[in-house]
C-alpha cells in the first residue's frame, strides 16, 4: 500500500488568516441621538452637560463606533467632544458603523504588519472566518502582500481561487 502524503503540509505555501490578528475586545454602537432633543436637535450646552456628567468608565478597554440613528444634522465638534470623553478609556474610537469600526481596526493593524516572512512565496489568504473580518481588510491584504508574494490565493489549501502571479 502506498504511504498517503499531506503534500499541502510539504509545501511552500504560506498561509494568512485574518482572524489571527483580530483585536479582541467588545465593540459598542454608541448613538447620540439619545442625546438630542426629539432626538434631531443637538442643544449644545445640554448636549456638553450629558458628556460630562456620563459615566464614560464603561467603555474601558472597548471600541465604541459613534452614529446617529436619526436624521439629525450634527456638527463635526460633537463626535470630538465625545471621543476626548471616551480617550481615556476606549481602546479606539471611530465615527461611523461597526462595520466601519472593524475596518478602521484592521486598516491600522496591516498598514503596521510586517510581512516579510511571505517574501517570494505563494499564500493562501484563509476566507473562511467566524469573527466579522471586513472585506476590506482582504482587499488590503491582498495589495500589501503582492509586491512580496509569489502568488496571491484566497480560500482553503484544498480549494484556493488564484488571485495573482508574479511574472
Amino acid at each position: 500500500m502506498k504511504e498517503i502524503v499531506n503534500r499541502v503540509a510539504n509545501s511552500k505555501l504560506a498561509t494568512f488568516d485574518l482572524e489571527a490578528i483580530y483585536p479582541q475586545g467588545e465593540r459598542i454602537a454608541f448613538d447620540i441621538s439619545q442625546w438630542l432633543l426629539e432626538g434631531i436637535v443637538l442643544r449644545e450646552s445640554e448636549f456638553r452637560e450629558q458628556a460630562k456628567e456620563h459615566d464614560w468608565s464603561d467603555y474601558q478597554d472597548k471600541y465604541v463606533a459613534l452614529f446617529c440613528s436619526t436624521d439629525a444634522i450634527v456638527p463635526g465638534w460633537a463626535y470630538i467632544l465625545l471621543s476626548l470623553h471616551l480617550a481615556p478609556f476606549a481602546k479606539k474610537v471611530t465615527v461611523g458603523s461597526l462595520d466601519e469600526l472593524e475596518s478602521v481596526l484592521f486598516t491600522e493593524i496591516l498598514q503596521n504588519i510586517d510581512i516579510s516572512e511571505y517574501t517570494d512565496k505563494p499564500i493562501i489568504i484563509k476566507g473562511c472566518a467566524h469573527k466579522p473580518i471586513p472585506q476590506n481588510a482582504y482587499v488590503l491584504l491582498a495589495q500589501k502582500l503582492q509586491p512580496v508574494a509569489k502568488s496571491i490565493m484566497y480560500g482553503e489549501a484544498c480549494s484556493s481561487v488564484p488571485l495573482f502571479k508574479k511574472k
